[in-house]
């Protein structure tokens, strides 16, 4: 921790329902996140596909554009330099390829140079019991890098959304040295109601770390509907602040040294084995004669 810092600093989670067009949804989060930073947040989250809501491959690719000339994002970098805040942009829609977008997150300085970019490992390829259906890797190309990023009261680890099903990514992270996990995301309402405070602090539990996980919420443009809940988890699993479905902003104030107050009790980090797993071969059966020999 660098001289002078604070020890403990606000967290602030940015909650949204982007809709198709990226100017609109631009004009959202950056009035929520003046808000934010009004509210003291010196660290600012939004939710996945900040940018944009949109499940269809044409609109989307004939929308998007590549991360040089994404306006959202240098709109982004301009306001976290006026506002003096770390910016994480939970994720834009990028164009990657001419034909595979990125999912892709960016934490951004105070003084708005982009520090730490992380592409979605995890596709969300899922048909659900509704009749919902989806197949985020028709269109995204998934990433290969988990990432970390320092900053100034500790180590920020990055994912998105779907990545949270995967705690091996969580506990790689922890075990980078990350005190905050990230989970910028846009859970459907469906998997939300049922999964998501549940798995956000099972994974700050397991490895005793805060996690911040701003969410896109409610009843979208594309017919998508979301979970909202916006969450700030601390590292023994309590909930110190939680969205509901409207947009809106949740802060909370976070004490790295409750990090090393919950891995201190329960030191599950120090304790990782590696193990190989098996199949045994089945015992041999036994031999039973029927009847009498000759």
């Amino acid at each position: 921790m660098t001289t002078g810092t604070p020890s403990t600093f606000t967290a602030g989670l940015i909650q949204m329902r982007s809709g198709l067009e990226p100017r609109a949804n631009l004009d959202t989060a950056v009035r929520l996140i003046e808000e934010a930073k009004q509210r003291g947040a010196a660290y600012v989250q939004t939710p996945e596909m900040t940018n944009i809501m949109e499940v269809k491959r044409e609109r989307l690719f004939a929308t998007i554009v590549p991360e040089e000339e994404d306006a959202s994002l240098a709109t982004f970098r301009e306001l976290a330099g006026k506002l003096g805040l770390y910016l994480h942009i939970g994720s834009l829609a990028i164009k990657a390829l001419p034909d595979k977008a990125a999912n892709r997150s960016f934490l951004i300085d105070p003084h708005g140079a982009i520090v730490a970019r992380y592409d979605k490992i995890h596709m969300f390829d899922v048909d659900l019991a509704n009749g919902e259906s989806y197949r985020e890797s028709n269109s995204y190309q998934p990433g290969e890098i988990a990432v970390v990023s320092d900053l100034p009261w500790g180590r920020l680890g990055l994912s998105i959304c779907y990545d949270l099903r995967f705690p091996n990514l969580y506990r790689a992270l922890a075990e980078a040295g990350a005190s905050f996990l990230t989970v910028p995301s846009a859970f459907t309402r469906q998997t939300g109601e049922a999964h998501w405070q549940t798995l956000l602090r099972a994974r700050a539990i397991e490895n005793g770390c805060f996690v911040l996980a701003a969410a896109q919420g409610g009843a979208h443009e594309n017919g998508r509907e979301t979970f909202g809940h916006s969450l700030i988890v601390d590292p023994w699993g309590r909930v110190l602040a939680e969205g509901n479905t409207e947009p809106g902003v949740i802060v909370a104030e976070i004490d790295p040294a409750a990090v090393a107050a919950a891995r201190a009790r329960i030191p599950s980090l120090q304790h990782g084995r590696r193990f190989e797993i098996v199949t045994p071969l089945a015992e041999p059966a036994h031999l039973h004669l029927v009847g009498t020999p000759t």
